[in-house]
């Protein structure tokens, strides 16, 4: 996947990561990059072509597929997290939050522009899963489920698109310096690093990008015994 003169979009573009995967695009060559937000207002980075979508609603969804009919190039990054767990009180609640739009938002994107990505040459999906999608912990247990079923499909979306050519990418991060983690303390490694890791991995036509220490290790650690997930914890080793 070369970025230079591509076409893409990006969910969520208006802040934090989308919006560092926006200008990392423009500082790559891109030709066009598609900013979509629930309000295409509050996009406001100059070269950018701001475009309605809520990742929850099908519908737009659809709509934002007939509109940008030249993308190449899909970056799933509209997300949420609600910072509950799984005994809460209102997690039932928090739960179907995130689930429509990190995992059903993710792949109603996913399923609108596939066809319009195979009309391309195939292009590529990015898909922002978070090391969360291995790990859970009580401050996020609704999250790193629903970040689990985005790794899912993740990965059976790139079975699926295989055939077209579609080059299907995972993206795992630690804690960034964003405003989704600003309550967090720790390390916090910079947006606009993940994302210029991300574009060279597509141009390496790789299909995993492991963006910090915490996610390489974690990584590592799955198949360890005991597995990293059964006691990992980020206020241990922000400590």
């Amino acid at each position: 996947m070369k970025i230079k003169n591509s076409v893409a979009l990006v969910t969520g573009a208006n802040r934090g990561l989308g919006l560092a995967f926006a200008r990392a695009l423009l500082a790559s060559g891109a030709r066009k990059v598609y900013a979509a937000a629930r309000n295409p207002q509050s996009v406001t980075l100059p070269g950018l072509q701001a475009v309605r979508l809520d990742v929850t609603k099908p519908e737009e969804a659809a709509a934002v597929a007939r509109e940008c009919g030249d993308v190449n190039l899909l970056i799933n990054n509209a997300g949420i997290a609600r910072d509950t767990s799984f005994l809460a009180a209102n997690s039932l609640q928090t739960a179907r939050e995130e689930i429509e739009t990190n995992y059903l938002g993710t792949l109603a994107v996913s399923r609108a522009l596939a066809p319009v990505l195979a009309r391309n040459g195939g292009g590529a999906i990015v898909n922002v899963n978070s090391v969360l999608s291995w790990l859970n912990f009580p401050r996020a247990g609704t999250y790193s489920a629903s970040k689990a079923a985005e790794w899912s499909l993740t990965n059976g979306l790139r079975n699926e698109l295989r055939g077209q050519g579609t080059q299907v990418v995972a993206l795992h991060v630690g804690l960034m310096d964003t405003d989704m983690a600003s309550s967090i303390s720790g390390p916090k490694i910079d947006p606009g690093d993940v994302a210029r890791q991300t574009l060279r991995a597509l141009e390496e036509n790789k299909e995993e990008v492991l963006a910090d220490e915490v996610s390489r290790q974690v990584k590592q650690g799955l198949s360890a015994e005991p597995g990293i997930y059964l006691a990992y914890s980020f206020e241990q080793k922000a400590a």
